[in-house]
């Protein structure tokens, strides 16, 4: 049963905004009561949160789906619908998340640093907050937007100070057992370490951590073994450690060149070269790893690596060692620079900024409008109602997207799409000669709509037929 999961795709989906309310006070004796309609409530957002206690991503390899509450909508006598609740998703501390692009989109790291995975839509007004002095009863409200859903990939890479590598079985386990609480797998047989390990260690006044991760064996950087996945792990240390094994029963292996292979991956995999390097040669409690170790150790030095001797079966060398690599995360850290708290920059958009783009599409023949006002009118407009699509188009002609239409060579009947390709509103544009709250009829419509609603027509036809001129002079009767 999986127990560690470093990489996982979540899909999440934030709340839908509520839809805001179109309703008119009634009152007795107060027959023009007013607009009165609520707005919506705000969809929740997805929020991913470090949180120190956890250490997989286990959770979410089961349960990959998460959404947030929606926004209520908005209800007559003023009342705003109730915003959706937000949904926090703790990670691990070191959670790198990615789109499904590979492209990085945050690097969490530090308790409680927070990224929005998916932003709650905004509530719809009512036709309370859309009344003006022109426009004293709107028979419309505007519709919540659609809660922002998307995929992402979370990589998680361990937070450690130092990372053991080396071949499988040469005591990077035991290694981190002796000089840790930590209580890794370990047997005689490769590959016995699946998943990092992690271990705290004291010595003298640094307390440091230490990664065991899984052998490596050649072509790891590729794919091959168990390195490809956990090579990640290794970015964040300060420090490598080597860890040899000075008697291999493999006779077409020696410690030089392990090392050799080992250094060769992790200049494929990239990144690691300014790591500083320790080289441990272990198992020397066996006679021939002792006499192994003396013959390679000045060769080792004279490449610069700084070379100890240990058993981590009879616990030899094991103190050295540790102070040694507490001196050197001590330098990594004083090296480091001061981390400042976050400071909030905002940068305010032009004034004079349109805020949209007009562009003609040759392969379906359309003038694509793309912006993020227009979009997001198109989300909250009503389309069942006349009202509400003249007041969009009003709103589109006060943003100045009919005079771009026009400068880009748009003539009247010519097909407008507003929105990306798979998802826009596509209508033929008629420009508007007149255009304002004062061309409107009854609540609900719109006079320059040529395609009204049914209902709306049959009342137009009864008040046509009603006040006819030419009936009322059939029905006189002459004396």
């Amino acid at each position: 049963m999986t127990t560690f999961v470093d990489r996982v795709e979540l899909h999440v989906a934030a709340g839908n905004g509520g839809h805001g309310c179109a309703s008119v006070h009634r009152e007795k004796f107060k027959p023009l009561g007013g607009p009165d309609g609520g707005n919506g409530g705000r969809g929740g957002d997805v929020t991913l949160v470090v949180d120190q206690s956890v250490t997989t991503l286990l959770e979410y390899h089961h349960s990959p789906h998460r959404k947030a509450t929606n926004g209520q909508p908005g209800a007559g006598d003023n009342r705003s619908g109730k915003d959706g609740q937000d949904l926090v998703l703790t990670v691990p501390d070191g959670t790198v998340v990615l789109d499904k692009q590979g492209n990085v989109l945050a690097d969490l790291v530090g308790e409680g640093t927070t990224f929005v995975a998916g932003q709650g839509g905004r509530g719809g007004l009512g036709n309370a907050a859309l009344s003006s002095a022109r426009r004293k009863a709107p028979g419309f409200a505007l519709l919540g937007e659609p809660g922002e859903a998307r995929d992402i990939v979370l990589e998680l890479k361990t937070v450690a100070d130092v990372a053991l590598v080396g071949y499988p079985s040469a005591g990077k386990s035991s290694l981190i057992s002796v000089l840790s609480a930590a209580k890794p797998k370990i047997a005689d047989y490769p590959f016995t370490t699946l998943v990092p390990n992690l271990g705290v260690v004291t010595a003298g006044s640094t307390v440091y951590t230490i990664a065991d991760v899984p052998g490596l064996i050649p072509g790891a950087s590729q794919g091959r073994g168990l390195g490809l996945e956990f090579l990640r792990h290794v970015e964040r240390c300060s420090v490598l450690v080597h860890v040899l094994d000075t008697a291999t029963l493999e006779s077409e292996r020696d410690p030089v060149t392990d090392l050799d292979v080992i250094e060769e991956e992790l200049k494929q995999y990239g990144g690691l070269e300014d790591r500083p390097r320790i080289v441990v040669l272990n198992k020397i409690d066996i006679p021939d790893g002792q006499d192994l170790a003396d013959m390679i150790r000045p060769d080792l030095e004279e490449r610069g690596y700084q070379v100890f001797e240990i058993s981590a079966v009879a616990r030899t060398g094991l103190k050295e060692l540790s102070y040694a690599l507490a001196g050197i995360v001590a330098e990594a850290r004083a090296a480091k620079p001061v981390e400042e708290a976050t400071r909030i920059v905002i940068r305010p958009k032009a004034v004079d900024d349109a805020g949209f783009t007009v562009t003609y599409d040759e392969a379906e023949d359309v003038y694509r409008v793309r912006g993020e006002k227009p979009e997001r009118w198109v989300r909250q407009t009503d389309f069942n109602n006349d009202e509400a699509v003249g007041y969009l188009a009003d709103r589109l002609n006060r943003l100045g997207v009919e005079d771009q239409l026009m400068k880009a060579g748009a003539r009247a009947g010519d097909g407008v799409a507003i929105g990306s390709e798979d998802n826009a509103v596509v209508f033929d544009w008629e420009p508007t000669m007149m255009a304002g709250a004062e061309m409107l009829g009854r609540r609900g419509e719109d006079h320059r709509l040529e395609a009204p609603r049914p209902a709306a027509q049959r009342r137009r036809d009864r008040e046509a037929e009603r006040f006819d001129p030419q009936r009322e002079y059939d029905e006189f009767e002459p004396f």
